[in-house]
């Protein structure tokens, strides 16, 4: 890879942009009791009538510490598909660039392209839902301004050989996005670890899967100093409202919880996956290094359906490239997963 370069691949207008300015931009709280009168809020106390500080310093500096980056490498949005979007509308000019996603792979993807007018370059997974990394980079041009992994990998749940990955990394003068949503189901080491070797990767991390924080859309994203101060020119000033703020810290500073839950979690999908080999109608127990299983039954629309009819939701992705007649299951609590098995044993029959 030749010498990598930022402004290469910001898009004009964004370098140009001046950023809007709020109120609590300019004044930063200091500790000192102080009289607001600058941002036209109602005055009257209640917990939320003031703006949230659009910088969400207390929540950077907890995620900081717990991820080993600095502060200014820390971008939060409102679930990670505004970080995804902003990632979008920072590097891909409208009908000129194009991406590169890997099928089957999160669907957003596709459809933040569509909606930013970017072309998508598909190329599907092998068989073994590995990257093919000599079709991947043949499909880079001059206008590829990213690439897209999910890892690991959803809906497949395997995570991607790390060699492959750097491989990407440093072939391709644009940007890799490592979106990281089950990491911390995962053996495998994340991406954040090496942010100051490979200036051009994002790492874009959630607190909706392991930290059990779903409905308060809480996305994180993880960079270079350089590649988040371009993100927060653009990004709307008060993304992350205070009741998340509040919530996620609380979250946060109890991480040794977290830590036992995903435990928990990865101790059920053994269990599980053991009780789906002798499934009949099961036919493939994919590899997962996330908190759900994909697996190739029979017939997915009408294993789907027997679920569906016994209480039980879970995924088809049988539309998905090379995903005919799979099924995903997400672990559930241990009553929950108790009564899949139950349900699943009983239409096996």
């Amino acid at each position: 890879m030749s010498e990598f370069n930022l402004q290469n691949l910001v898009r004009a207008n964004v370098q140009k942009l001046q950023p809007y300015s709020s109120a609590r931009d300019e004044y930063k709280a200091n500790g000192n009791e102080m009289i607001f009168l600058d941002a036209n809020e109602n005055p009257f106390e209640n917990g939320v009538n003031r703006y949230p500080d659009p910088q969400q310093r207390d929540l950077k500096s907890e995620l900081a510490k717990l991820k080993n980056v600095n502060s200014d490498q820390i971008l939060l949005g409102n679930g990670s598909d505004e970080v995804l979007d902003l990632i979008f509308r920072a590097f891909c000019v409208p009908q000129k660039d194009n991406i590169i996603t890997l099928p089957p792979t999160y669907g957003m993807y596709k459809v933040l392209a569509e909606i930013n007018n970017i072309e998508n370059k598909e190329v599907l997974l092998t068989e073994e839902f590995q990257l093919d990394v000599k079709s991947i980079l043949n499909e880079v041009t001059e206008t590829t301004k990213l690439i897209f992994i999910c890892n690991p990998n959803n809906p497949t749940g395997n995570a991607f050989d790390a060699r492959s990955i750097k491989t990407l990394i440093e072939n391709f003068n644009g940007i890799v996005v490592i979106d990281e949503a089950y990491i911390d189901f995962s053996s495998y080491e994340s991406w954040i670890n090496f942010l100051d070797i490979y200036p051009n990767i994002i790492v874009t991390q959630t607190l909706s899967k392991a930290y059990g924080m779903a409905g308060v859309r809480l996305g994180v994203c993880y960079a270079s100093a350089e590649i988040i101060s371009v993100l927060n020119k653009i990004k709307p000033p008060y993304n992350v409202n205070e009741l998340t703020q509040q919530k996620a810290l609380q979250r946060i500073l109890k991480v040794d919880e977290v830590f036992n839950e995903v435990e928990s979690i990865i101790i059920e999908r053994e269990k599980l996956i053991e009780v789906l080999q002798e499934v009949n109608f099961i036919d493939t127990i994919f590899e997962t290094e996330a908190n759900f299983i994909l697996v190739k039954v029979d017939n997915a629309t009408k294993r789907y359906n027997q679920l569906l009819e016994m209480g039980i939701v879970i995924r088809n992705r049988t539309n998905q490239p090379l995903c005919e007649n799979t099924l995903r299951f997400t672990i559930g609590t241990s009553e929950e997963n108790k009564k899949l098995i139950e349900v699943l044993q009983e239409i096996d029959n």
